[in-house]
C-alpha cells in the first residue's frame, strides 16, 4: 500500500461527505452496507485500472473514453497523448468525471478536476516509480511527450456489489 494514514483519512472524509450529500437514488444503490472504505480501496485498485474519463467539448458536449488509470496516494492518475481530443478538452476545461467498474462487484465514481502533472518534478518521484513498477522500464521513454493528470475529486463514491448478508442464489 502506497497510501499514508493521512491519504486514507482524507479519502475517507471525502467518501463520507460525498455520500452524505448524494441524492436518495444514489444512496439507495451505494447504500451504507455496500460502500467501500478508503482503507480498502488500494487493495481493490492495484496496477492499471481501465478508467472511463469524461470531458466536455467547447460546445458543452460530453465525451467519455477509457484510459489507463493508476491509483496512487489515494488519487487516480491518468495520461494520454498531447494531441488527443481529451487532452485538448482538459487543458481548457479541467472539470472531469471518471469511473472504474469491475463488473457488478465494484465501482468507483469521481467528479472533480484534472490537474496536469510535471512528472519530472521531484515531488512525483514516487508516482514515476509506481508507473515503472506497473509498466516496466520502457515506460520512462514512453512517457516523454505525453501528458499526465492527477484527478482531484470533489465528490467520490465507492460501491461493492455483494455483501455478506445477500442471499446466495439457489442452484
Amino acid at each position: 500500500m502506497r497510501e499514508t494514514p493521512e491519504d486514507i483519512a482524507r479519502l475517507q472524509a471525502l467518501l463520507d461527505a460525498s455520500h452524505a450529500a448524494a441524492g436518495a437514488h444514489l444512496r439507495s444503490i451505494f447504500a451504507d452496507e455496500r460502500r467501500v472504505a478508503a482503507a480498502d480501496l488500494p487493495a481493490r485498485l492495484p496496477g492499471v485500472q481501465i478508467t472511463h474519463l469524461a470531458t466536455v467539448t467547447a460546445h458543452g458536449e460530453p465525451r467519455v473514453a477509457p484510459v489507463d488509470g493508476l491509483f496512487f496516494r489515494g488519487r487516480l492518475h491518468v495520461g494520454t497523448a498531447p494531441g488527443a481530443m481529451r487532452a485538448r478538452h482538459v487543458r481548457v476545461r479541467p472539470r472531469v468525471s471518471a469511473s472504474i467498474a469491475h463488473g457488478e462487484d465494484f465501482a468507483l465514481v469521481l467528479h472533480g478536476r484534472a490537474v496536469e502533472l510535471d512528472l519530472d518534478a521531484r515531488e512525483h518521484e514516487g508516482l514515476r516509480a509506481y508507473y515503472v513498477e506497473v509498466y516496466g522500464e520502457w515506460w520512462e521513454q514512453f512517457r516523454r511527450g505525453n501528458v499526465y493528470w492527477q484527478l482531484e475529486p470533489e465528490r467520490l463514491y465507492s460501491f461493492a456489489g455483494a455483501v455478506a448478508t445477500d442471499p446466495v442464489p439457489a442452484e
